[in-house]
C-alpha cells in the first residue's frame, strides 16, 4: 500500500477563523457558465442534450473521480505516464480548476474537516443556497492559514503546470470542435451547461455527504477527532449517478482505497474503470483499505448502517 502524501501543515493554523469573500475570477467564470446554461435551454435540441449527458458523465467519471480524485489527490493507484496525463487532462476539462487548484481545494477542505472544529464554509452547515453560492462565487481567506505543499511530481511537471495556467482556455479547442460538429447548441450544452452542472454536481456530493441533516444512513465508520463526519448516501441509483463517490463514509475512513463502494451492493463505476485499466496493464499498485491493525483512527459503529442501493 502506498503511503499517503501529506500536503497540509496545519501547525499554527486555525480552520475556524477567517472570512468568506467574493472571488472575482471564480465568480466571473461560473457566472458565464450559468448564463451559457440559460442560453442552452433556449436552443435545446435532443442531440445537444444527449451530447451534454454523455460528456458530463464521461469527464466526471474518468477525469475527476478516477484521475484527479482517486489517482492524483489520494494516490490510490499509479498509472503509466501517458495514461496519468490523459486522466488529468480529462479532469481539467471538467472545468473546476487545474491540477494544483483541485489539490488545493480538496486538501484544504479535507484538513479543515478532520480538525475538531472548522468554519461552516468547510463543514457545509450553511443552508443549501448559501453553501452553493459560496462554492460558485466565493473563497475562504484564513486569518491563520495552513501551509500547503504540492509534491514536485505535480508542481514541477511542465504539462501539469501548463494545465494550471490554462485550465479555463482548455474549453476553447473543445468548443471549436463542438461548433464544427453541431453549432451553438452543441457548444452551449457541451461546454457551458456541462461545466456548470459538473461544478454544482461536484459540490452537491460534498454538501449532502457532510451535512448531518441528510445522515439517514450515516455509515459504518467514525473518524476519531474529526469535527466533520461523512455519510453514505444510499438512494436508489445514486452510486451509478455519482460514480461511487456517494459512499463518502467509506472514503473518509479509507482514503487510500481505490475502491469507494466497499460493501455489497454499493455501486462504484469509478472502481470499474480502475479495475479495467489494471487488467490492461495501464495502472498498477492499486490501493485497498488498510488492515485492521492500522485503523486506530477509526471507530466502528455497533450496527453497520451502510446500505446497498
Amino acid at each position: 500500500m502506498m503511503e499517503p502524501v501529506i500536503r497540509v501543515d496545519g501547525s499554527g493554523a486555525d480552520p475556524r477563523a477567517g472570512h468568506v469573500r467574493i472571488d472575482g475570477p471564480k465568480a466571473l467564470w461560473n457566472g458565464v457558465m450559468i448564463a451559457g446554461t440559460l442560453a442552452a435551454l433556449v436552443v435545446a435540441t435532443w442531440k445537444a442534450m444527449l451530447l451534454f449527458l454523455v460528456l458530463t458523465y464521461a469527464t466526471l467519471l474518468v477525469g475527476h473521480s478516477v484521475g484527479m480524485h482517486r489517482m492524483m489527490i489520494h494516490r490510490t493507484f499509479k498509472a503509466k505516464p501517458r495514461v496519468a496525463r490523459t486522466l488529468i487532462y480529462v479532469g481539467t476539462l471538467v472545468g473546476v480548476s487545474g491540477p494544483s487548484g483541485i489539490i488545493r481545494i480538496h486538501d484544504t477542505r479535507d484538513w479543515a474537516q478532520r480538525e475538531p472544529a472548522c468554519h461552516d464554509f468547510f463543514a457545509h452547515r450553511a443552508g443549501f443556497w448559501q453553501d452553493l453560492a459560496w462554492n460558485l462565487f466565493y473563497r475562504f481567506d484564513f486569518d491563520h492559514p495552513p501551509r500547503l505543499t504540492i509534491e514536485p511530481a505535480i508542481a514541477d511537471d511542465p504539462f501539469f503546470r501548463f494545465l494550471d495556467a490554462t485550465w479555463r482556455w482548455q474549453q476553447v479547442p473543445l468548443a471549436a470542435l463542438l461548433y464544427a460538429w453541431g453549432g451553438w447548441p452543441f457548444v452551449l450544452w457541451g461546454v457551458c451547461a456541462r461545466v456548470f452542472v459538473s461544478t454544482a454536481g461536484h459540490w452537491s456530493i460534498t454538501y449532502f455527504c457532510h451535512n448531518p441533516q441528510f445522515f439517514q444512513r450515516p455509515g459504518r465508520w467514525w473518524v476519531k477527532g474529526a469535527g466533520v463526519q461523512a455519510a453514505n448516501l444510499a438512494a436508489p441509483g445514486l452510486g451509478l449517478l455519482t460514480y461511487g463517490e456517494c459512499w463518502h463514509n467509506n472514503h473518509h475512513a479509507f482514503p487510500e482505497s481505490a475502491r469507494i463502494g466497499l460493501e455489497q451492493g454499493q455501486t462504484d463505476p469509478g472502481w470499474w474503470v480502475i479495475a479495467a485499466l489494471e487488467r490492461l496493464g495501464w495502472v498498477y499498485a492499486v490501493g485497498a483499505p488498510r488492515p485492521e491493525a492500522a485503523r486506530d483512527d477509526l471507530a466502528e459503529r455497533r450496527t453497520d448502517q451502510s446500505s446497498a442501493e
